[in-house]
């Protein structure tokens, strides 16, 4: 780390973004129920297992209206294939509020598989770091006192922005994960809707959007490496502009970057829907 102020402000925004992005592929390629040690899973296991039982209840009701709705007469329920029909829907709407975790839980790790595909794939195994290029950092040291007054206002305002950044990419994660616990934690309510024809629509739509939650880990990590091999590759340094105005093109392409991926990982969720047609 440079005594210079004005690097260290600027390296230090680079070391939030860097650390945030770490946490990113952190955060991704965990199970919810090692996120937090588990304590969070626990709690919605509880909460989970205490649904199930109003699930159950409410499975009855949408089997019988579905069964009021889907039939004209008392007869028709008497012919053995339609009998056979409305018993095999039961059985099935009781075994996805009994097991619908997991359900939920086997296609979380088949989206996590295609992400450890991806990674290995793309041959990365975690986020590659920004650097502040030593170009720049020479340039800053050089100049003297009347020299640097533009440059504290350019490192400030861009290493403002950066952190603002980090952090909304970070929050942006974050919420996929608590979309993940409150999904788990009323599953059954969903899933009793298929017991009834009229009402197995309610629980089309929460598988698909449990599954979307769960494919924006896809979308995010795809930003990531291709965030990373922009890393890799940095903004170029022409040392002939005068050092205000290297500095200020060099971090505005790196937001500019930044901003690619911050907006890739917020739009995670509407890309995975548009995708599926929700």
């Amino acid at each position: 780390m440079s005594d210079n102020w004005i690097v260290g402000n600027l390296q230090n925004a680079i070391t939030t973004w860097n650390d945030k992005l770490s946490e990113i592929w952190t955060i991704v390629t965990q199970s919810p129920t090692e996120f937090k040690g588990g304590q969070i899973w626990n709690v919605i296991l509880n909460i989970h297992g205490g649904i199930q039982a109003i699930a159950l209840a409410l499975l009855v009701l949408f089997f019988l209206v579905g069964v009021m709705k889907t039939t004209t007469s008392f007869q028709e329920v008497k012919r053995p294939e339609h009998a056979i029909k409305l018993f095999i829907r039961f059985a099935i709407a009781k075994i996805l509020v009994t097991h619908g975790l997991e359900l939920l839980m086997s296609f979380f790790k088949i989206v996590q598989g295609i992400m450890s595909t991806i990674m290995n794939s793309a041959g990365f195994g975690g986020a590659t770091q920004t650097v502040l290029p030593n170009e720049i950092i020479t340039a800053i040291e050089k100049c003297g006192f009347f020299e640097s007054i533009p440059l504290w206002a350019v490192t400030i305002i861009g290493g403002l922005f950066i952190t603002v950044l980090s952090f909304v990419m970070i929050l942006s994660v974050y919420g996929r994960f608590f979309k993940l616990y409150l999904y788990t934690a009323i599953a059954p309510i969903p899933l009793s809707t298929f017991a009834g024809e009229p009402s197995q629509s309610v629980g089309r739509s929460f598988i698909k959007s449990y599954c979307a939650v769960c494919l924006e880990g896809v979308i995010i990590i795809l930003s990531c490496i291709i965030f990373s091999l922009f890393a890799s590759s940095p903004p170029t340094v022409d040392s002939s502009m005068p050092v205000a105005t290297m500095v200020w093109k060099y971090i505005g392409e790196l937001i500019f970057n930044m901003l690619i991926l911050v907006g890739t990982v917020k739009a995670s969720d509407r890309v995975v829907r548009e995708m599926m047609g929700l």
